[in-house]
């Protein structure tokens, strides 16, 4: 990569060109029309769509393909366009490459290996929306050799990153293959084609068994029998079959309130700072606590007091929860007593009825469907109604065991490659890091 290491010099990045900031776009300059709206989100996930705006800018904001951007904030990293021509929004810079000192591919490199260096600085702020401040970026010193230097470094960066960004995509293929493939476990699991049915082997052995048509009406009179409410018994709502598909031999049809307990958590709208309230030895489970489960639910990020506990519940272990706001539909099962907000709904099934984690399984392959419910809002929200009416392939209890069994079998290995793969992926930054860093030291 050059051996006339005589010749660099240190420099600061604000010597290298413009360092042009962002404009505040408020959410009333949205719009449909107009020139798109470069936000962070955009930089790191391409297909994030793009806020437009009819606002008349000044012609320094405009990005064209292939500028150089830098999110100092949430996201610290630098960028190069490669979409149509957009606005500059505030948190990033647009660089203009002073290119009697750096090139522009040179200066790309050189600012994703001085942004990592400031992450591990003192320059790096911010609890939660970490950020650099504008004057130590710019005053970042760095090494810059001749210009036929630069084009040496790049080639031979651009050679090593070429092969790493082969076996990242091929890693990447991998984690999106294994999810096509937890999907279809899942779906083939609720469909009867994971493991034989009851029917089937009940017939080759020469026995009877229990339908899920028996067991739903078991688990009914079970539950009518035992009522000890006030006033009348209310028969659960039955789901609506008409235009659904054929079920296997001995399955059913059958919804969560015919099942079990279907209910929403309580929660008052008070200070999260609150004493009375929270701070207490009672877990509180919050939306972002179901999301993170993965399956079980043991951890919290909240707890609730004696006298927040009068204004919830205390549900037990083994209660599926269920979001219903913001990220619809994430499932987790507790493995401990806590209390969740009004935002999650708790699924109790009847003692001997289904299985929690089966009807789980069910709940993650209809996410999608059930996300077309919720309302178009800031954030998207379902009601209990919804989930009430929800119908559940209900396959035999003994069935739903071995259906558990075999779900649970393929997801470990899923989560062992998985795992393999994510452990790739971080070498696979740390040998680009460690490239930057080789191709930009002098001795």
């Amino acid at each position: 990569m050059g051996d006339a290491t005589q010749n660099w010099a240190t420099r600061t990045i604000g010597e290298t060109g413009k360092y042009i900031n962002g404009l505040a776009f408020k959410p009333t300059d949205w719009g449909d029309e107009g020139m798109p709206i470069i936000r962070i989100q955009n930089l790191t996930s391409p297909t994030k769509p793009l806020n437009k705006t009819t606002r008349a800018v000044d012609p320094a904001y405009v990005v064209n393909p292939g500028d150089i951007l830098v999110s100092w904030s949430a996201t610290l990293d630098a960028f190069i366009w490669n979409r149509e021509p957009a606005l500059l929004n505030q948190h990033i810079f647009k660089v203009v490459p002073d290119t009697s000192v750096v090139t522009k591919k040179f200066l790309f490199y050189t600012l994703k290996k001085a942004i990592a260096e400031m992450i591990k600085s003192e320059h790096l702020h911010g609890s939660t929306m970490k950020h650099i401040n504008r004057g130590p970026f710019l005053a970042h010193k760095i090494e810059v050799p001749t210009l036929k230097e630069q084009d040496e470094i790049v080639a031979e960066l651009e050679k090593q990153f070429s092969r790493l960004d082969e076996a990242v995509a091929n890693l990447e293929r991998v984690k999106a293959n294994l999810k096509r493939y937890k999907a279809s476990v899942l779906k083939a699991a609720v469909e009867g084609r994971l493991v034989e049915t009851e029917a089937s082997l009940a017939r080759r052995e020469g026995r009877t068994y229990e339908t899920g048509e028996q067991l739903l009406q078991r688990i009914l009179d079970e539950r009518r029998a035992g009522w000890t409410g006030k006033g009348k018994y209310k028969e659960p709502i039955a789901p609506v079959t008409d235009e659904l598909q054929a079920l296997p031999e001995g399955w059913t049809w059958a919804t969560m309130p015919q099942l079990g307990e279907l209910n929403r958590g309580k929660s008052k709208h008070r200070p999260r700072d609150d004493k009375a309230l929270y701070g207490g030895p009672f877990p509180f489970i919050q939306t972002g606590d179901v999301r993170r489960s993965d399956g079980s639910i043991t951890d919290f990020t909240q707890t609730y007091s004696e006298f927040g506990l009068t204004q919830s519940r205390l549900w037990p272990p083994g209660t599926l929860c269920i979001t219903i706001a913001a990220n619809i539909a994430e499932t987790g099962i507790l493995k401990l007593k806590a209390c969740f907000p009004d935002s999650v709904v708790g699924f109790i099934p009847h003692l001997g009825s289904p299985t929690v984690e089966y009807v789980e399984c069910f709940i993650r392959t209809a996410r999608d469907g059930l996300d077309r419910f919720a309302s178009a809002t800031a954030q998207k929200n379902i009601n209990l109604e919804v989930l009430e009416a929800v119908a559940i392939p209900t396959p035999p209890f003994a069935e739903q065991i071995r259906i558990v069994a075999e779900v649970d079998r393929h997801l470990s290995i899923i989560r062992e490659v998985e795992a393999e793969v994510d452990a790739n992926l971080q070498r696979a930054q740390a040998l680009r890091q460690a490239t930057l860093a080789k191709a930009f030291f002098r001795p």
